[in-house]
């Protein structure tokens, strides 16, 4: 058992462990059950729940690099709607997202991927003036068209 300011108590039975904490005012709150005997902790129970969340609310906040972004460009996209998709996967990187860049092609398209890759390469280069950025996967033709994944360069 472990009091309220961290101090390790030792080993009392159940009933002894709850009367301490009724004694204290406060609550028995059981911190894990893997060890024998569990390992419980006389604290506010509100106060515990509170911080418990507090923590798991950091965690995730943490875990948002890893999520993914999509930004789509047509195969006649224009110079400004380049800068325009520029500036929006500018936000994205600054939040700590990943983006997948993609130029899709369909039908007659797909003839000229090399036109859509000097495109791709061109718009990757307009984005560097703006934002440094790593390149997470490098730019490939897949089925569907021309892919990347980039993410902000730390």
């Amino acid at each position: 058992m472990i009091d309220q300011e961290g101090k390790i108590m030792g080993t009392f039975s159940l009933t002894d462990a709850l009367n301490k904490a009724r004694e204290l005012g406060l609550d028995l709150i059981q911190i894990t059950d893997k060890t024998d005997p569990p390992v419980c902790k006389i604290t506010d129970a509100g106060k515990f729940f509170y911080q418990q969340n507090k923590k798991e609310k950091k965690k995730q906040k943490s875990q948002k690099s890893a999520e993914l972004k999509a930004i789509r460009l047509s195969f006649a996209i224009s110079a400004h709607d380049m800068e325009i998709k520029a500036q929006a996967i500018e936000k994205f990187l600054k939040s700590g997202y990943k983006v997948r860049v993609e130029m899709a092609l369909r039908g007659r398209q797909k003839g000229l991927a090399d036109f859509a890759k000097k495109k791709m390469e061109g718009f990757l280069e307009i984005l560097k003036q703006t934002i440094p950025f790593k390149t997470e996967k490098e730019l490939k033709l897949e089925p569907r068209g021309w892919v990347t994944i980039i993410a902000k360069a730390k």
